[in-house]
């Protein structure tokens, strides 16, 4: 008879059960979608209830896929596919992931992006970015997001505008700062999301250049603009 049980890995016990929740939370989000398309609202204060369900199914969904990626990059198991894409292919796919959470929210998006620009990057990863931040954008804009994408200085630059208040100045600061620290839970927020981005971008590297991303309140809609460079 043994003496004690083998103890588990946790963090591989864990990494499965967020695997589990993100698969469960992916088919409860497309059962709301089913729902709501099948039964509009009926008045404003029930396509806000709508609303508000489909940004938080959204972002928790989106929070288990970044710490599922996490691990994986931590543990070198995460693939990194680096092929060329049509860049407005990853842009539409994302806007259309969310078309139902930005028809109950009220908000329109645009995209700019040259239909030929093709750049060379792991799109699921970038696309997972990309979702983050439009489903963020959905919560804070007021009606209005821009999704653009050009090439300077040789780099592909992605940059999702909106025209809410803003981003505060802590986090346009934080981008610069979270590869130097360890997360701080005291703070009120892990800002996992940004984190997720920052890996993601700077996966990608083109001799001695490395991707990015910027916080700006910049924005032509008069809010905070996100912005992922990519060499």
């Amino acid at each position: 008879m043994t003496d004690r049980l083998a103890q588990p890995d946790f963090s591989m016990v864990l990494a499965s059960s967020v695997h589990d929740m993100k698969n469960s939370l992916g088919m409860l989000l497309n059962s709301l979608e089913s729902e709501i398309q099948a039964n509009p609202a009926q008045d404003s204060a029930q396509a806000e209830r709508f609303a508000i369900l489909q940004y938080e199914a959204s972002r928790i969904n989106g929070e288990l896929i970044q710490l599922l990626s996490l691990y994986r990059m931590q543990n070198n198991h995460m693939p990194f596919r680096l092929d060329e894409h049509f860049v407005i292919d990853v842009l539409e796919d994302q806007l259309a992931r969310n078309d139902m959470l930005f028809k109950t929210r009220n908000i329109d998006v645009e995209i700019d992006c040259d239909p030929d620009l093709a750049w060379y990057f792991d799109d699921e990863l970038v696309g997972s970015v990309i979702h983050n931040v439009l489903v963020n954008g959905a919560r804070y804009s007021k009606s209005n997001m821009l999704l653009r994408a050009t090439i300077e200085n040789n780099q592909l630059r992605i940059c999702i505008a909106d025209d809410g208040n803003g981003y505060p100045p802590m986090m346009i600061e934080c981008p610069q700062k979270l590869m130097d620290k360890s997360v701080d839970f005291e703070e009120g927020s892990t800002h996992l999301g940004l984190y997720f981005a920052q890996c993601v971008a700077m996966l990608h590297q083109q001799g001695e250049q490395q991707g990015s991303i910027h916080l700006s309140n910049d924005s032509p809609l008069g809010g905070g603009v996100f912005e992922l460079v990519l060499p």
